[in-house]
């Protein structure tokens, strides 16, 4: 990547202009970035949820079993603890909810599976993490990438989830590392991958989605304990930092209350 592209999305992260340097940003009206800074998950009855992504999405999944709202199917991760919620939270609504995520993929990856794993499911809300592998692999050399095939194959997978679902809800889950832990050498890292975290966020304002700053909630979260007990090697979360993502996932995504009745305790779930 060239300096004049890093700087651009510097610049773009750090003066929160991002949607005056984007050209689809140069027409949003300010009603509209209003309205995004409010954005919430809608659930109708029915509706069909899918988690999609890499191996801290896969958790381990037994992808024989394609059924909803299946324990093994969905996997042990953070998609795990936030579908027991919704199921809990929305019983009324009988919502059907997948993971398609699979271990070691990048966006390309996504692309090339996703009229069976997301189109055809009709998915009401999507829910992507992805961006940790199209660093990772080009540290060995094994792989190509580059922050603007990765931004530029994250849009047009955007761009084209909507052409053919223009009703769905879209959640960006922001990629993240936590510089303990044990797979992460920071002269290796940083701040190159700093740059594909914020090129998700600008990607979310873009295709007006929910964003999930995960980044945001492990540095919070290591102030109260080390890096490893969250997440082992600083990339897939142990069953605190499992815990913990949901808990970010469901409040970012609004759907953290049921919307019946206020009730404090309840509210404080998952946080």
């Amino acid at each position: 990547m060239d300096n004049t592209r890093r700087d651009f999305l510097k610049a773009a992260a750090l003066s929160g202009a991002g949607a005056l340097l984007l050209p689809a940003f140069a027409s949003g009206s300010p009603k509209k970035k209003a309205a995004r800074k409010k954005h919430a998950i809608k659930l109708r009855e029915g509706a069909i949820i899918l988690f999609q992504g890499d191996s801290i999405t896969d958790a381990g999944r037994d992808r024989k079993n394609s059924e909803s709202n299946n324990t093994d199917a969905i996997g042990h991760g953070y998609a795990l603890f936030a579908t027991g919620h919704l199921l809990e939270k929305f019983a009324e609504k009988r919502l059907k909810i997948f993971n398609r995520g699979i271990s070691g993929n990048k966006v390309f990856q996504l692309r090339e599976r996703w009229d069976e794993d997301c189109i055809t499911l009709k998915p009401d809300v999507i829910s992507i993490l992805v961006g940790v592998n199209d660093y990772w692999h080009t540290l060995d050399g094994k792989y190509k990438g580059t922050l603007d095939k990765f931004l530029t194959d994250y849009r047009e997978l955007l761009k084209y989830t909507m052409q053919k679902l223009p009703e769905t809800q879209l959640i960006i889950c922001e990629p993240y590392t936590l510089k303990g832990g044990g797979a992460i050498k920071p002269e290796q890292w940083y701040p190159m991958f700093d740059e594909y975290r914020k090129a998700t966020r600008l990607l979310a304002e873009e295709f007006n989605a929910v964003y999930v700053p995960f980044q945001t909630s492990y540095d919070k979260a290591v102030k109260r304990a080390a890096d490893r007990y969250w997440a082992p090697d600083g990339i897939h979360p142990g069953l605190p930092g499992a815990k913990l993502m949901a808990g970010a996932w469901l409040k970012a995504t609004g759907l953290r209350k049921s919307g019946k009745k206020k009730n404090k305790k309840e509210d404080s779930d998952l946080t």
